[in-house]
């Protein structure tokens, strides 16, 4: 019997350290760092032009993602990848609790073809949460800009940003899809 429970205690105490952050992620720190966001994605991560994502509220998990990736140049985007080059992984925690701890911002309201992108956007809520509202790993969508929505499902249906899920859902999404669906997310709080 001691035999059994000894493993058992081991790989509870082995999966406990894969379960708990490193370190916990300081908001404030974050915010300091965030200044240099703020010319793009808004003083409040709620950025004034379509084509730059808002941040406020975004999953922290997913940033960090989104960070480290563009300081790998495994996604593209000139500026971004030169932000993030000077970020250490502190630093990207420390961004992403700042930005998860906004409010969310509402990025339009057009109802009628948000209503139609609604029964369009059933696809997306098994991945991105009901009504956009994100996953750990999964981005918030509820809230951003519709432009920018659909410049990214572009980018996914042409190959430029990878991710194999998002390359298959685009695939089968005309232009009219993309702006219907990207219309309903950019309409929820």
């Amino acid at each position: 019997m001691k035999a059994l429970i000894q493993p058992h205690y081991i790989a509870l105490f082995l999966f406990s350290l894969f379960s708990f952050p490193a370190h916990s992620a300081d908001p404030n720190a974050g915010a300091s760092l965030a200044d240099n966001c703020s010319g793009c994605h808004g003083h409040n991560g709620i950025s004034k032009t379509a084509q730059w994502p808002n941040l406020a509220a975004q999953k922290p998990g997913y940033l960090v993602n989104q960070l480290q990736a563009f300081k790998a140049d495994q996604r593209i985007d000139p500026v971004m990848q030169s932000m993030a080059k000077s970020l250490t992984t502190a630093d990207m925690n420390n961004l992403a609790a700042h930005f998860a701890s906004l409010p969310p911002g509402k990025a339009g309201d057009n109802s009628q073809i948000a209503k139609i992108g609604q029964e369009k956007a059933g696809m997306c809520m098994g991945c991105h949460g009901k009504n956009g509202l994100g996953s750990a790993q999964t981005p918030r969508l509820a809230g951003q800009h519709a432009d920018y929505l659909v410049k990214q499902l572009r980018n996914f249906k042409n190959g430029s940003r990878k991710n194999s899920t998002m390359k298959a859902i685009s695939s089968n999404l005309s232009e009219e899809d993309m702006a219907q669906v990207a219309t309903f997310f950019a309409s929820v709080p």
